[in-house]
């Protein structure tokens, strides 16, 4: 009866979306008892009835913890590395920039979902890391019965998938960017038990991602050590091998005509003596030194956008201080434009090989575009394009202590600092030489070659889990 009443009214109202359904089914996999309309999309009912058609199991019957942790101590003098909601993407768990504190040791093969927040609920990734780490209270941790005929890295990618992000998107509840998703939503997810030899395949694939990326983080590591070697810096602590030349980093005593008269400012820290000792040394480095304005051919500083004008999806992606991490341009969670923005400011429209640095918030963070893509850059991002330097070392280098001491010295600001366009092109750069630019570019290069290895075989993972529910074989 319900399917003839949905036909009926379909057919009465073509341009509603419109579901019948009976109470009893409708307060099926429903603890909330919510009876909003978000909740019985067409979409959502379809997906769930092709998990239905297919041997299936609810997660509450295939997981032994289904929980988040109480919320943790962050102290920067534990050695245990504390995950966030930032931290946890689909493609990684980003624990190099990390803070440090106390919490409950997460096991190993733990899946992972940030429950929290626009932008960043959803995300899913698993413990695969070989060292303890813990988690704030924003992230659910879930853990499978070993009992159960279901692998760990098979439930990761089924839950990135589209069918696993359909359920995400069903239960979270909220408004206004304090959207959240519960353990016990988490339990109504009903979950596909797919041969154990079909998730093997997909395992395996987790695994080799998971490889590459650890290899591609290494090749990074190698590129840092050799920079800072090339300094004369402790590739370990570069900010100790500074220390050591210098005394005391943080004492400095000078007159007025050397202080306020002779730069501005008046405050203490911007007379820290690790500013000074940085600048000598790049001062001193045997190849030289410039200003990186010097190697600027084009430049702009960003266009201010209408936040009114973002789109969720579209061919024009606006690139925002967000989207700028440690040396990479991180395009998952862009917004888009209509296509004729780009005429609105031409000059900041992103090229292949283009700089772009921070200006906001945390200023300096640097990265390249080293793909050929469509996209503007938003206000307060500084967009370069240089010759006669290797962009990807260059990138290094800003993005190395040489120049963020320097950036940290000259932003002002309280709450969020703040830095000019001027002020970024006149700090100093050295002159490395080309065959040693060579060494660092290539190992970023296969560092980035990896990167991209490891998301590619996360997306043939989730694209066999999609295919293998939407045309079942098994």
């Amino acid at each position: 009866m319900a399917l003839n009443l949905n036909q009926t009214l379909q057919n009465k109202y073509p341009n509603l979306e419109i579901s019948v359904l009976k109470y009893s089914d409708a307060m099926r996999d429903n603890d909330s008892k919510r009876i909003d309309s978000e909740f019985f999309k067409k979409g959502y009912l379809n997906f769930k009835n092709l998990l239905i058609n297919i041997q299936s199991e609810y997660l509450k019957n295939i997981a032994k913890f289904n929980k988040r942790y109480s919320q943790l101590t962050y102290d920067e003098n534990s050695n245990i590395k504390v995950i966030n909601s930032q931290y946890i993407r689909n493609e990684f768990i980003d624990y190099e920039n990390a803070k440090t504190g106390y919490g409950k040791i997460v096991p190993r093969e733990a899946v992972l979902v940030n429950s929290t927040g626009v932008g960043t609920l959803g995300r899913v990734n698993i413990n695969l890391l070989n060292f303890d780490f813990s988690l704030d209270n924003h992230i659910n941790v879930i853990v499978v019965d070993k009992r159960i005929d279901i692998l760990p890295c098979f439930l990761m990618v089924f839950l990135q998938t589209k069918f696993g992000q359909f359920q995400i998107e069903k239960y979270h509840s909220g408004s206004s960017g304090q959207i959240e998703i519960y353990p016990k939503d988490f339990d109504n997810f009903l979950i596909p038990l797919f041969p154990l030899e079909f998730q093997q395949q997909i395992e395996q694939m987790v695994r080799e991602s998971h490889e590459c990326l650890e290899q591609s983080k290494g090749l990074y590591r190698e590129a840092e050590v050799l920079l800072y070697r090339e300094l004369g810096l402790d590739p370990e602590n570069p900010l100790a091998s500074i220390e050591t030349h210098s005394g005391s980093l943080n004492i400095s005593v000078r007159p007025l005509s050397q202080s306020l008269n002779a730069t501005g400012r008046l405050d203490s820290e911007y007379y820290q003596q690790k500013y000074d000792e940085i600048e000598k040394v790049i001062k001193n480095y045997r190849g030289g030194y410039l200003k990186l304005k010097d190697l600027v051919v084009n430049r702009s500083g960003g266009y201010a956008f209408s936040s009114d004008s973002y789109l969720e999806k579209g061919n024009l992606a606006l690139i925002r201080i967000n989207n700028i991490k440690n040396a990479n341009l991180d395009l998952q969670n862009v917004v888009y434009l209509e296509d004729n923005a780009e005429y609105l400011s031409p000059k900041d429209k992103v090229h292949k090989n283009d700089i772009l640095i921070s200006m906001s918030g945390s200023i300096g963070l640097c990265c390249v575009v080293r793909d050929k893509i469509n996209a503007m850059v938003n206000q307060r991002i500084l967009k370069i394009s240089v010759s006669n330097f290797e962009e990807n070392v260059l990138c290094l280098i800003i993005n190395s202590i040489c120049c963020k001491l320097q950036l940290h010295r000259i932003g002002t600001g309280g709450v969020q600092t703040n830095i000019s366009s001027d002020d970024i092109l006149n700090i100093l750069i050295p002159k490395i030489a080309q065959q040693t630019q060579t060494q660092i570019a290539e190992k970023i290069k296969q560092s980035f070659t990896l990167r991209k290895q490891a998301n590619e075989l996360l997306q043939q993972a989730k694209s066999k889990v999609e295919i293998a529910i939407e045309q079942p074989s098994f």
